[in-house]
């Protein structure tokens, strides 16, 4: 999570909700309920290299690797705050691999 000033999240949050909404729009459009994946990558994407541009001017390695940690952050947040619970919600609802509590039990023993 970035952990970022209220009054900086105030002055930003009112325009993701804008693009949020015209994200949303575009998506219906299409037929695939996934189609916003697309939107929300380019959306992504060109906001990141705008960034750059206008306050780096060009590309460097250090940008680079500043922006991929970033986006790696990103999923990795997700992931752990949003995904892995939602998995282990089916998963008691559904079952586990069986494999998996083998291998647990093996760890276990280690």
């Amino acid at each position: 999570m970035p952990y970022i000033q209220a009054r900086h999240r105030q002055e930003l949050d009112d325009l993701i909700d804008q693009l949020a909404d015209r994200i949303i729009g575009q998506s219906r459009q299409h037929e695939d309920p996934g189609a916003f994946a697309g939107l929300l990558n380019y959306a992504c994407t060109r906001l990141t290299l705008q960034i750059v541009r206008r306050r780096f001017g060009r590309l460097r390695y250090w940008l680079i690797a500043i922006i991929c940690g970033t986006y790696k952050n990103i999923a990795d947040e997700f992931y752990r705050r949003l995904a892995a619970a939602y998995e282990d919600k089916q998963m008691a609802l559904s079952g586990d691999v069986d494999l998996f509590q083998e291998y647990l039990e093996e760890i276990e023993k280690m």
